[in-house]
């Protein structure tokens, strides 16, 4: 079942629909995910951390009592990984033909994380993807090095030299 459009989407912060079957945003509330789950939406994949702002107390419960699966994959905002796009690609591919949403504290991480994926499996151009991730943030220079990293690996790395948080 294809996730459906619905104007009580809009509200939540940072929601950036993407198709019928994958939207993202920040950090969703509770009444929030029940507008997600009425829209048709079967996956959360939550890569914000615990203790990000606006975090739910038991998001896992919350997301599945509404009939929806469950994917926490934390990112640290200050030290991505390229250990953290293999576990996203991977949850991706699980998911593919479902309607997914993508969420982190403020569309930040999940944006650039799209834009990766967008290169490396979706045969899109760099160029465009950085484009599409310009509009929701600007990236620092953590984040910069991460998704050049991400960018440059080979399919068969299996770890990179990951960025350095700043100083």
């Amino acid at each position: 079942m294809n996730a459906l459009p619905s104007n009580s989407l809009n509200t939540i912060k940072a929601y950036v629909p993407i198709d019928s079957t994958l939207a993202t945003s920040g950090q969703p509330t509770e009444a929030e995910f029940r507008e997600i789950a009425a829209a048709g939406f079967r996956t959360v994949l939550n890569l914000a951390l615990p203790t990000s702002p606006g975090a739910l107390p038991d998001e896992r419960a919350t997301v599945q009592t509404l009939g929806m699966n469950y994917a926490h994959l934390p990112v640290p905002f200050e030290a991505p990984q390229w250990e953290h796009f293999q576990r996203f690609e991977h949850e991706m591919r699980q998911r593919a033909g479902t309607a997914v949403w993508i969420h982190c504290a403020m569309n930040y991480r999940v944006s650039a994380f799209l834009a990766v994926h967008r290169v490396r499996n979706q045969g899109w151009t760099r160029d465009n993807a950085l484009a599409e991730l310009r509009k929701v943030w600007l990236p620092d220079a953590v984040w910069t090095e991460w998704i050049e990293t991400c960018l440059n690996a080979s399919s068969e790395a299996s770890a990179p030299s990951a960025p350095s948080p700043a100083a």
